[in-house]
């Protein structure tokens, strides 16, 4: 069983910058493609983004496109996100999650394994 450990949010202004980091307890995270979801108060879980098992290859949600990247380093057993310019609508709880490859990527039904998730509040 993996267990996935978010850590890098905050309270910010508008336009600033934050990185989040999903540390994994072992290195089957190698077996698992990987998302960012985030969920606001009194709001659906929704998905940010997410990256391929191998390849790189990366979807993100079009509200996040151009200013949130996802990235990882398996030699680190870790998942990044990246987000700059961030807005107040960009408020809420971050997760990461793990699933198996070759599943939709958007649903959070098909991820097996959940961070406990980091708070990013941005301040307009």
């Amino acid at each position: 069983q993996v267990q996935l450990v978010e850590s890098g949010g905050g309270l910010v202004q508008a336009g600033d910058s934050l990185k989040l980091s999903c540390v994994a307890s072992d290195h089957t995270f190698t077996n698992y493609a990987m998302g960012w979801f985030r969920q606001a108060p009194g709001e659906e879980r929704e998905f940010v983004a997410t990256i391929s098992r191998i390849g790189g290859i990366t979807e993100y949600t079009d509200s996040v496109k151009g200013r949130f990247t996802i990235s990882r380093d398996d030699a680190k057993d870790t998942l990044y996100l990246q987000m700059n310019n961030l807005k107040p609508e960009d408020t809420a709880v971050y997760y990461c999650a793990a699933r198996p490859p070759f599943t939709t990527y958007n649903r959070p039904a098909v991820y097996e394994y959940w961070g406990q998730g980091t708070q990013v509040t941005v301040s307009s």
